[in-house]
């Protein structure tokens, strides 16, 4: 009994030290995994500009027959640690089952957007209307009393000024936890938070998991890693480039203002011949590849690849059943890698990559007609 209201004394302290400088809470309700990571990394800036512990959102993900959203302990991925050398932080279970209890009372919790949302409720930021929102909330238990509109403060985490403007408007004193309807970060990732990909470290389970793969189906040689998106939903977001030179995650490449070229279908979309080709190049460059393993939303080109390299003592393979996230922390570890400049997914590869120094590129970029043509 003594110990354990010794451990509750402690958590209650550290509870209340807390307090002193507040909780940032929010919904990762944007997209899929890429986007909520791109999210991820400008919420941990964020958190950090203002000095709030932030409390890690469980991953929301969509299952096939599922009607409603599942939301996955954003533990399941990553491991903590590194991330607390940053900056604060704690799981949303974590900061449910203690922390809220003392501090965030059911009556005292309020909802934070930048204007009105579309939903039952007028004047408000309807933080629980729709999937995956209704579903993310509810999976906590957490209902809003009423909203705040915080509009027209940013969350630009290196803007010195705005972020003295958030904590003079918000002392956590008086506001301990700041519970946003959507993730205080831009899509994709802001330029200035993309080092921050560095703290983000795969779960143990994840890592032995890829390493196992990895072992089991590809030892003897190294790898080549590639990123094939190419699913309908894809082909038809392909179709707005001309509109759109900065679509999705294409900064990573083109730059954030476009400053590296211009963005192209073929980078969005390449074609068979075009693919068949980068990998050919590839393999010429990286003599030790024995192996090219596949990611891919649709068609992973298995047969289409092992009929263009058939010559050569080469093993096109993919991982089944398919775990996205298997793929990405197994492309974390091929010798090279090729992958999706328009892509969330891809992104986040490319910037774990970066923080080991791995070598990368993407798809039809640089053009290599023009750049031939630079050269002459």
């Amino acid at each position: 009994m003594i110990i354990k209201f010794t451990i509750l004394a402690l958590n209650l302290v550290t509870i209340l030290s807390y307090k002193t400088y507040g909780y940032l809470v929010y919904c990762p309700c944007m997209g899929r995994f890429g986007n909520q990571a791109d999210h991820f990394l400008g919420a941990l800036a964020f958190s950090k500009a203002i000095n709030r512990t932030l409390v890690l959102p469980p991953w929301v993900e969509y299952r096939y027959g599922e009607v409603k959203s599942i939301q996955v302990p954003f533990d399941t991925y990553f491991n903590i640690e590194p991330l607390n050398r940053y900056h604060q932080v704690i799981t949303m279970e974590d900061f449910m089952d203690t922390v809220a209890l003392v501090i965030w009372p059911p009556q005292e919790r309020i909802s934070f957007c930048y204007t009105q949302r579309v939903g039952e409720i007028d004047n408000s930021c309807n933080a629980k209307s729709g999937n995956p929102f209704g579903p993310f909330w509810d999976t906590f238990n957490i209902d809003f009393v009423k909203s705040i509109f915080y509009g027209p403060l940013n969350y630009d985490a290196h803007n010195s000024k705005m972020m003295e403007s958030w904590t003079k408007t918000y002392p956590p004193k008086q506001w301990p936890v700041l519970a946003f309807t959507g993730a205080p970060a831009s899509f994709p990732v802001q330029f200035e938070n993309v080092h921050l990909q560095k703290y983000l470290i795969w779960s143990d389970d994840i890592l032995s998991k890829s390493r196992s793969f990895i072992k089991n189906n590809m030892s003897g040689g190294g790898f080549l890693g590639i990123h094939l998106r190419n699913g309908p939903d894809w082909v038809k977001a392909c179709q707005h480039i001309p509109d759109s030179p900065k679509l999705f995650s294409a900064p990573q490449c083109v730059g954030y203002k476009n400053e590296k070229g211009k963005l192209t279908s073929s980078m969005c979309l390449p074609q068979k011949s075009e693919i068949i080709k980068q990998i050919k190049r590839a393999l010429k460059k990286f003599k030790d590849i024995k192996y090219v393993f596949v990611a891919s939303d649709s068609n992973h080109m298995i047969e289409d690849l092992k009929t263009s390299v058939k010559n050569m003592e080469l093993t096109i393979l993919k991982h089944q059943p398919s775990n996205p996230h298997l793929d990405l922390a197994i492309l974390g570890q091929a010798n090279y890698f090729i992958g999706n400049c328009v892509s969330s997914f891809t992104a986040f590869v490319k910037r774990e990559r970066d923080a080991k120094g791995l070598p990368s590129e993407f798809w039809s970029f640089p053009d290599r007609k023009k750049f031939k043509h630079e050269e002459l």
